[in-house]
This record gives C-alpha cells, sequence and structure tokens, in this order.
C-alpha cells in the first residue's frame, strides 16, 4: 500500500513536467522506445493497484483458513504481516522504474542501473526474510523446551 500511494504522489509531481512521449527503454543509455505520458503513468499505477489488491485478498484468505488451526499460538499467525508485506518487493522494483523514468525524461539525470537497484532490493528482502525466519524459530523452540 506504501509503494502504491508514493507512486501516485510521485506521479502527481511528476505528470506536469513530463513530455508528451516519455522515453521508457534505452540501449546503451540512449533511449530507443517511447510512450505517451498517460500510458505510461497507467502502466505503472494500474500493477501497483494490482499488486496491493493481490496482497489484500490472499492475506484475508489466509486469516480465514486460520479460524480452523489448532488453539494456541502457532508460528502462522507470526507469518501472516510476512506473507501480506511479500508482494512490496515487486512494488518497490516498480516504483523505482517509474522513478528512473521520470528523472531522465524531465531532468535528463539516470539512477544507478535498474538491475542494480532490482538486486539490492532482493537482497534486503531476503535479509529481512531471514530475520523473521530466525526469531520466529527461536521463539518457537524456547516455548517447546518451556513446555516440553
Amino acid at each position: 500500500m506504501i509503494f502504491l500511494l508514493l507512486s501516485i504522489i510521485l506521479a502527481g509531481i511528476f505528470w506536469p513536467q513530463l513530455p508528451a512521449e516519455v522515453a521508457y527503454h534505452f540501449q546503451g543509455n540512449v533511449p530507443d522506445k517511447t510512450i505517451t505520458s498517460g500510458a505510461l503513468i497507467a502502466w505503472m499505477l494500474i500493477p501497483q493497484l494490482f499488486f496491493v489488491l493481490i496482497s489484500f485478498t490472499l492475506t484475508r484468505l489466509v486469516m480465514l483458513g486460520g479460524r480452523y488451526t489448532p488453539p494456541g499460538e502457532t508460528p502462522f499467525q507470526a507469518l501472516l504481516p510476512l506473507m501480506g508485506n511479500m508482494i512490496a518487493l515487486p512494488q518497490a522494483v516498480l516504483f523505482f522504474i517509474m522513478l528512473q523514468i521520470f528523472l531522465y525524461n524531465v531532468y535528463k539525470v539516470s539512477l544507478i542501473p535498474l538491475w542494480i537497484t532490482a538486486l539490492i532490493l532482493l537482497v534486503l528482502g531476503g535479509i529481512v526474510l531471514i530475520v523473521v525466519f530466525t526469531r520466529l524459530i527461536r521463539r518457537y523452540r524456547r516455548r517447546s523446551i518451556k513446555t516440553g
């Protein structure tokens, strides 16, 4: 949801400054494909909205299924927030794609290559997963030792 809101804000800031034809594909740092600014905004915001809807729907379905888990605290409840936020990774990549396109077309500035941005986001996402799973495993091992 955060990346959808950030994308809407970003589109609102850059929309008046964009040219009618926006470069979105580059070959050797030279734009070789263009699209209208309205179509670009739609192609960037519609997937963001789609990801939010998928995340919301999946989280709600999993929560409904959670009613049928055994009583007591299980790792399942602790993983729900993580599961709902996993879709934030592709949303972050789309946000940075949008930012890159806008900065190039308005200011002729290029950030770091997109593949490096995606790699950084994926590594950070992997670190978050490792930390969350490690904490969950430790917490439930301690509980099983205390009750066992």
